[in-house]
């Protein structure tokens, strides 16, 4: 007499491949962007109007060339009180962080959060052709992650 499940059959797993999603089905198109040419209390007054902590700075062309952030406006302001300067004519180009990386929009979900833990970075630009595409921050990989969550990824 053989031994027998009470198990009902079981579902059959999906590939873990298959629920995978990059970084391109999460990433921010619509980005408030800030050109080198624009003053530091520009970016702020913008910082503030749009609840963000920091955006691309672009040419032209679209083409990144920097980023600019809270801490970049705060350093400045420190700066400024600090040195006795106005701060006033300060141009985004003088504060913005230059060399900038970017991750590849076809990179999935779970190597991004990876490198958000390694590079400690609250963002990340994507280039499509050279130009800027869009963004992904943290608080996008943990959107993706709750959409994940409700397709069973973790079993």
């Amino acid at each position: 007499m053989g031994i027998k499940s009470f198990q009902g059959p079981r579902k059959k797993s999906q590939n873990l491949d298959e629920t995978l999603m990059t970084v391109n089905d999460y990433m921010t198109r619509k980005l408030i962007t800030f050109r080198p040419e624009q003053s530091v209390e520009e970016v702020i007054q913008a910082l503030i109007r749009h609840k963000i902590s920091g955006g691309p700075v672009v040419n032209e062309k679209n083409e990144l060339i920097g980023i600019i952030s809270e801490g970049d406006c705060i350093k400045h302001i420190s700066e400024s009180r600090y040195h006795n300067l106005p701060m006033e004519n300060r141009l985004v180009e003088q504060h913005m962080i230059k060399n900038v990386e970017t991750i590849d929009g076809n990179m999935n979900i779970f190597d991004a959060a990876n490198k958000f833990l390694n590079d400690k970075r609250r963002r990340f630009p994507i280039l499509e052709n050279g130009k800027l595409a869009g963004q992904i921050s943290q608080k996008d990989i943990l959107k993706a992650t709750v959409k994940m969550k409700s397709q069973r990824w973790w079993k």
